[in-house]
C-alpha cells in the first residue's frame, strides 16, 4: 500500500450511501471493499433510499437511474421511456460482471464476511415504516444518527 509521505495511513472509513440506484450503491460497496482488503475497519450507512441495497426483497432489483442523470449523456425523454431503465441496468451489470464485479446481494455479504459493519439509519427505517426483518441478514443494526458518529470515531467519513 502507498502511503503519502508525511501522512498517517487511514485506519478506518464509514461510509453513507444515500441513493437506491445503482450508480449511487456500487461506489459505497466497492470503497468498503477496498478499504477491507487493505485492512481498514470500515462501516457502511444505509439512509434514505440507500437502504434499497440492504432491504431483503428490493437488493436484487436495484436499476440504473435513466431520468435525470446527466452522466447518462441522453436527453430525459429518452430515459423516461419504458425498458430504458432496464436496458441501462443490463448494460451496466454486463461491463461490471466481465470487471468480477458482483451483484448488490453477493458483494454485501461478501463485504460483510470480510468484516464490514452494515447499519441501516433509524430515522429512514421509521420514516418508511420498516424493521430490521425487512433487511438481509447481513445488517448488523439499525442505528441512530448519534449511534453512527459514535461507531464512526475515528474514522474518515465518506458520503457517497
Amino acid at each position: 500500500m502507498h502511503q503519502s509521505e508525511g501522512y498517517e495511513p487511514v485506519k478506518k472509513v464509514s461510509i453513507i450511501i444515500s441513493k437506491g440506484s445503482l450508480e449511487g450503491v456500487y461506489p459505497g460497496l466497492i470503497m468498503a471493499n477496498g478499504a477491507r482488503m487493505e485492512g481498514i475497519e470500515a462501516n457502511l450507512f444505509f439512509t434514505f433510499f440507500g437502504m434499497e441495497a440492504i432491504i431483503d426483497k428490493k437488493m436484487d432489483h436495484i436499476k440504473v437511474a435513466t431520468v435525470g442523470n446527466p452522466a447518462m449523456h441522453m436527453p430525459t425523454l429518452l430515459g423516461s421511456l419504458p425498458g430504458m431503465s432496464a436496458f441501462a441496468t443490463h448494460m451496466m451489470s454486463k461491463e461490471m460482471e466481465k470487471l468480477d464485479i458482483p451483484p448488490v446481494r453477493e458483494f454485501i455479504q461478501m463485504i460483510h464476511d470480510a468484516g464490514c459493519n452494515l447499519y441501516a439509519c433509524k430515522a429512514s427505517v421509521d420514516m418508511f415504516h420498516l424493521h430490521k426483518e425487512d433487511f438481509c441478514k447481513e445488517v448488523d443494526d439499525v442505528i441512530s444518527v448519534g449511534q453512527f458518529y459514535e461507531v464512526s470515531a475515528g474514522a474518515n467519513i465518506i458520503f457517497t
